[in-house]
């Protein structure tokens, strides 16, 4: 009895010890349970929230495939080459192949003409064989079918506001899981015919498997992602089958480690549950917060990503992606008759300026300060979007009066012109501002884009710092410029149109010709002789002034190697003189033809040179010492400070000729020009006065000590055949008229 008595005690201890612990268990337990199933849950809607994430990804990467074909796609261009293609395989590379590539990173491309044949391929950024397009063939032949079907039933001539038809879907291509889209050239003018079915087609594949992946995993932050060919996820993994839209099958999986927030918190949580039942309810609803902040962050990563999708990083305006799809809207409203809309592409002047003499981090801080006041000069449903660079667009609604457009457009050129504090400077720059209007210039975006940049161009082209509205004429000299651009191309390879003509230059005491300028002109086949201010502006925007320059350098040397004069004068183009290769060039000419060195004489700008001053000064540096000598030409019309000649290093200073033009009226250019030749010959330079037309000119320029004139007072410019007649070395078949 006293052993049965001793045990009841321990007995009931241990009774009320189980009921405690089975009391402290059971919500223990419950708790955990509840946690466990917390963090699992959280793990699920995180990954298929990361699942649709990827889908719509996918999805995405799909149409901008075909957008970016458009690029190439929608233009006469390709279509006309495409006819004739073995003649520019070269331009096939640079736009609808190897561009492609590096731009955007489509992996292969191939064009087919209209009987479906391929006559060009490109693959990992290199032309490849048309025929290796046979190796795709059976993935293409669904979607080229499907594409045909449908022009031959929309009948298409020309270039659509939305995109032109297309087709495009995953599939297996030469063993690479992929997309693929085919595309039809259509005319953007419309000019271009092509049969309804047998239009031009270009197709685009961009592998799943390659750089695509990385690019995904980067932009949407996705660890570990991978493509497999079979649906086999590791235990941390997650996937995502990839379907053909058409045949419904599976062409394999995309496969990443997703962020799982439940596990990480977990985790995180079994040490602190160890502690007791007594923080139990402490650590619940601890996890209960870091699970719905782990849902924040996954959100808030989400709204980001989409952010950064639509809006520029450098500034936060709108970038093109969204500032298009707003114009889009607008005009929809507009076609409605409810909303009046304006587009206005802005261009910064000067910004190249900025970025090569502050350098970028310069540039950047610009381009911020300058969204700021753009921001600062609009209303609140005018939307400000930065397209890239130094390119900016406004669109406005509701405008009601032309007269708004006229001093929004004062406001941003008064705006930017003010002064900028840049890394301890103070910078000037301007805007250039091209409007459009919608009803009067169009009412789809592209025709609308291409206008407001069409006046952006002549604002440039007028001056800079001003802004222009669009009108009819501008499209017309925009086409006449390409033609003139055109033109001079076939005229650089064929070297039979352009000619030199020779300006003699006159001792001013002797009146005995010292030398010649020469200068070029252009025996157009339709439009006869065209002067050099009709073209060389062209050629020095379309990047023919080096080659033109070349030419001029090489033909005016050979001439004069047989002329008994001192010097023949060349104009050098602020591009040439940029050249780091410049004086090899030279050179290299002066080699060529036998020319002496000292016996040439090239004619620069003030303001050419002011462009890239180190670049230049070492250029004219090494010329010089090679026995060039150096003109500063139109003196007076440029900085026109005489600091600058000894920086220059030149030996000979021309007077511009509407200096020349004043020396007979009461006003101050003879005092001007006395001064010029004065400060010149004090600094050891010789003096050649330009455009002198008249006897009292003349007399003027001798009088104050001008070493050399040249002007129609004393002889036009001549062609090779009379310079030699002049100095008997050709037959004199009929002398021409100079003056004494």
């Amino acid at each position: 009895m006293k052993m049965s008595r001793s045990l009841r005690p321990r007995a009931g201890v241990k009774q009320v010890t189980l009921a405690v612990f089975l009391a402290l268990l059971a919500p223990a337990v419950a708790i955990a349970l509840l946690l466990v199933w917390s963090a699992s849950r959280a793990d699920t809607v995180s990954i298929e929230r990361q699942k649709q994430l990827v889908s719509m990804a996918l999805n995405q990467s799909v149409e901008r495939l075909a957008q970016e074909q458009e690029q190439v796609t929608m233009a006469d261009t390709l279509i006309e080459i495409a006819r004739h293609p073995g003649l520019k395989m070269e331009w096939f590379d640079n736009t609808a192949g190897t561009y492609i590539y590096l731009f955007y990173g489509h992996e292969e491309t191939y064009v087919l003409n209209g009987e479906d044949a391929p006559i060009y391929a490109m693959r990992d950024g290199k032309r490849a064989r048309p025929a290796d397009y046979w190796t795709i063939a059976q993935a293409a032949r669904p979607l080229i079918r499907d594409v045909r079907a449908d022009l031959r039933r929309l009948k298409i001539k020309r270039m659509l506001t939305r995109g032109s038809p297309g087709a495009a879907d995953m599939a297996v291509v030469n063993g690479h899981p992929a997309f693929i889209s085919v595309k039809p050239a259509i005319s953007h003018t419309g000019k271009v015919l092509q049969e309804p079915g047998k239009e031009v087609l270009h197709i685009s594949v961009r592998r799943l498997d390659g750089s695509f992946i990385s690019d995904l995993s980067n932009k949407y932050r996705l660890s570990g992602a991978r493509f497999s060919w079979k649906n086999d996820p590791r235990p941390d993994e997650a996937a995502l089958a990839l379907v053909s839209t058409r045949s419904k099958r599976v062409v394999g999986h995309f496969m990443w480690q997703p962020f799982a927030p439940g596990s990480a918190v977990l985790w995180d949580m079994v040490m602190p549950l160890l502690v007791g039942l007594l923080v139990v309810g402490a650590v619940t609803a601890l996890l209960l917060r870091r699970v719905r902040r782990s849902t924040a962050e996954l959100r808030a990563s989400e709204a980001q990503a989409v952010h950064l999708a639509f809006h520029d990083v450098l500034t936060g305006l709108p970038n093109r992606a969204l500032f298009e799809d707003r114009l889009e809207r607008a005009l929809a409203g507009s076609r409605n008759g409810s909303s009046n809309v304006a587009l206005l592409y802005l261009d910064v002047d000067r910004f190249k300026w900025v970025n090569d003499t502050l350098g970028h981090p310069a540039g950047d801080e610009l381009i911020r300060a300058i969204a700021q006041r753009l921001a600062a000069v609009v209303r609140a449903s005018d939307t400000v979007a930065r397209l890239g660079g130094d390119e900016f667009a406004i669109l406005q609604t509701d405008v009601m009066l032309a007269d708004d457009l006229h001093k929004l457009c004062e406001r941003i050129i008064d705006a930017v012109t003010q002064p900028f504090d840049l890394i301890g400077s103070h910078v000037f720059v301007g805007m250039s501002i091209g409007v459009a209007r919608a009803g009067t210039d169009g009412l789809e975006r592209t025709e609308l884009a291409r206008k407001a940049d069409i006046a952006l161009y002549h604002a440039k082209g007028a001056g800079r710092g001003r802004y222009s509205i669009f009108a009819e004429t501008m499209d017309a000299t925009i086409q006449a410029r390409q033609s003139v651009e055109s033109d001079l191309r076939l005229a650089l390879q064929r070297g039979n149109e352009l000619q030199l003509h020779y300006q003699p230059q006159y001792d001013a005491a002797a009146k005995s010709v010292v030398g010649f300028e020469a200068l070029v002109r252009w025996m157009h086949p339709t439009k006869g002789l065209m002067p050099p201010a009709m073209f060389v502006p062209i050629a020095e925007e379309c990047g023919l002034i080096e080659q033109l320059g070349a030419w001029v350098l090489t033909e005016a040397c050979t001439a004069a190697r047989a002329w008994p004069v001192a010097t023949i004068a060349v104009n050098v183009s602020a591009v040439q003189l940029r050249n780091a290769s410049f004086p090899e060039q030279v050179l290299a000419t002066l080699a060529a033809t036998g020319l002496e060195a000292t016996r040439l004489e090239l004619e620069i700008t003030e303001t050419a040179f002011m462009t890239q001053v180190g670049q230049c000064e070492a250029n004219l540096k090494a010329l010089r010492s090679m026995g060039v000598r150096i003109a500063l030409d139109d003196f007076g019309t440029g900085y026109s400070s005489f600091s600058h000649l000894r920086d220059f290093a030149v030996d000979r200073v021309k007077i511009d000729r509407s200096f020349i033009t004043g020396i007979e009226d009461a006003g101050s250019e003879a005092a001007i020009v006395e001064a010029i030749v004065n400060l010149a010959r004090a600094s050891g330079l010789k003096i050649t006065a330009e455009g002198v037309e008249t006897l009292a000119q003349s007399d003027f320029l001798c009088s104050v000590g001008c070493d050399e004139l040249q002007g129609f007072l004393l002889s036009r410019p001549l062609i090779t055949r009379d310079v030699n007649v002049m100095f008997g070395i050709a037959p004199c078949t009929e002398l021409p008229m100079l003056a004494a």
